[in-house]
């Protein structure tokens, strides 16, 4: 038994790994998809090999509740889904507007919340979205309108690395999302602190430096990691979350090149090594 099993309580938590999307036409390239796989079919491919995905295009448009229940007749019973919350709640706000989509958001996933398959709804929040008051301001607002569902939140600025912010988040019972990005002086770092005994949350983006912020997906988003990077993740911060929470959900949003689903491989490989009870 490693070191690191021998710290985590078995079965204490439970951990679900998945990729960031799943719709990519280049995984078929990749091999990830048989030739020939279209997109309608790829989800009941990708849930042949794992147990939760993060929905990727809720950031784009709003969810629709036919559209969700669509999605939750391909999988099986036991699969999950993490819901990125609409762009025009976190990003392109309209002060007037906002509270309203929430709603119709709330009534867009709730096919999910009614079959018991909402892992959590993930609050990304753009790099330019700092702890200014304003923005503390919206963000407590946003979390108070969506009481109720399991919440995530990612930041991308380093201004909400703060003590004040986790005890907030905890007294919320609210997710603080780990990441794994380059190492920039204004992004937020990697930590393994958990603000609900429910639920942590990572997302691994890549540590691509050059094209972080280049507008460019197919660059900000070609990473390979190493054996190495992911033993590290684990042994530094997987574990020691594990004790905290009942539940860890992992996703890779590396998509280029199918690097995220053949990485999300490599961890659930390593997890099972460790002795960790992998969904």
């Amino acid at each position: 038994m490693s070191a690191a099993s021998q710290k985590t309580k078995p079965n204490r938590c439970r951990l679900f790994v998945g990729t960031s999307g799943y719709s990519y036409t280049e995984w078929t390239e990749a091999g990830f998809y048989p030739a020939g796989t279209k997109s309608d079919a790829m989800l009941a491919h990708y849930a042949r090999h794992f147990p939760i995905t993060e929905l990727n295009y809720t950031w784009y448009r709003m969810p629709r509740a036919e559209t969700i229940a669509g999605q939750i007749r391909k999988v099986p019973p036991g699969f999950r889904f993490a819901v990125k919350l609409t762009r025009t709640l976190t990003h392109d706000i309209d002060p007037e507007d906002w509270p309203d989509q929430a709603r119709r958001y709330r009534d867009g996933v709730a096919p999910l919340v009614q079959s018991g398959q909402l892992a959590a709804i993930l609050v990304q929040l753009p790099p330019g979205f700092d702890r200014t008051r304003a923005h503390r301001q919206h963000l407590a607002a946003l979390l108070d309108t969506l009481a109720g569902l399991p919440l995530a939140v990612e930041f991308r600025h380093r201004s909400w690395v703060n003590d004040r912010v986790f005890a907030e988040l905890e007294r919320r019972g609210v997710c603080l999302v780990g990441v794994d990005a380059p190492k920039l002086a204004h992004l937020f770092p990697p930590l393994d602190i958990v603000t609900s005994p429910d639920l942590f949350y990572i997302r691994f983006h890549g540590r691509n430096a050059r094209g972080w912020g280049s507008g460019k997906m197919q660059l900000q988003f070609d990473y390979d990691y190493t054996t190495a990077e992911l033993q590290a993740w684990i042994t530094e911060r997987i574990v020691p979350m594990c004790q905290k929470a009942r539940t860890g959900v992992l996703f890779f949003n590396n998509h280029v090149k199918a690097q995220a689903p053949a990485n999300a491989r490599k961890l659930v490989s390593l997890l099972k090594k460790e002795g960790l009870d992998v969904g």
